[in-house]
């Protein structure tokens, strides 16, 4: 629940990439644009909630988010230093600080998933442990607040569950992508 992860991939990760000889060589034209249009995130579960976070807190990086059974729920690291301004993690973002109701309309197009037997399913309709849940409000809100968002309810699959980035990547990535002009 900060931008420690966005700067990691921006100010290291990336430049790492574009210095690796064997990657060099393998595609000597590689480049990574400065457009965070051009950029893109996508995680599952604990990476869902990470993706989510990185535009979220840098949306000057990275604007198209995917998230696959996305970690909304309460499950903040206690050691965290972000515990401190966000207790319940990305649970902040629907439920408790409410950050996507209570924040300015960021430049972010958004993909989100939850399986039905995604993990926690079955935890009290109260829980902060339940995934589908967490994952419908993560929805609503971000509906309400009128992002332009994809909300993906996946039946008979689990968490993470490979038959569903089999049958929803490729229109996912067309959809996410829509309108791009590098």
């Amino acid at each position: 629940m900060s931008d420690r992860l966005a700067r990691f991939i921006e100010l290291e990760v990336l430049p790492a990439v574009l210095a690796n000889p064997e990657i060099r060589a393998s595609y000597p034209d590689i480049a990574f644009t400065d457009n965070p249009w051009g950029k893109g995130v996508m995680g599952c579960s604990s990476g869902g909630a990470a993706a989510l976070t990185m535009g979220w807190f840098r949306p000057d990086l990275f604007r198209r988010i995917i998230t696959y059974s996305g970690t909304f729920v309460d499950q903040q690291d206690d050691d965290a230093p972000e515990e401190e301004s966000y207790p319940l993690g990305a649970w902040e973002y629907h439920s408790g600080m409410k950050l996507i109701e209570n924040s300015e309309l960021k430049p972010l197009r958004i993909f989100t998933h939850v399986s039905e037997r995604d993990n926690g399913a079955r935890a009290p309709e109260g829980s902060h442990h339940n995934w589908v849940k967490a994952n419908r409000l993560t929805a609503a809100a971000l509906k309400d607040k009128g992002y332009h968002y994809r909300f993906l309810y996946s039946l008979d699959s689990g968490h993470c569950d490979r038959r569903v980035f089999e049958h929803t990547l490729a229109d996912t990535l067309v959809w996410m992508w829509r309108g791009y002009h590098p």
